[in-house]
């Protein structure tokens, strides 16, 4: 599995559209609510990838794998 991700690079450029978004105008109510809603899909993703990646090592000390 590729654990190498660049992360740091995701969470600048959603900072630089935060920043551009509110340098055109946009009232910063939405952003924020868009930003909880992202927040909270970002917990589920990251919490459901561990759920998944404890599941695949026990199922190779096992030996049961899933076909």
């Amino acid at each position: 599995m590729n654990t190498n991700r660049n992360y740091g690079l995701y969470a600048i450029a959603a900072a630089i559209a935060f920043v551009g978004a509110l340098a055109l105008g946009v009232p910063l109510a939405p952003l924020a609510w868009l930003a909880l809603v992202a927040a909270c899909l970002l917990m589920m993703f990251i919490m459901m990838r561990g759920m998944h990646d404890s599941h695949d090592e026990h199922d190779h000390r096992t030996g049961s794998g899933r076909s």
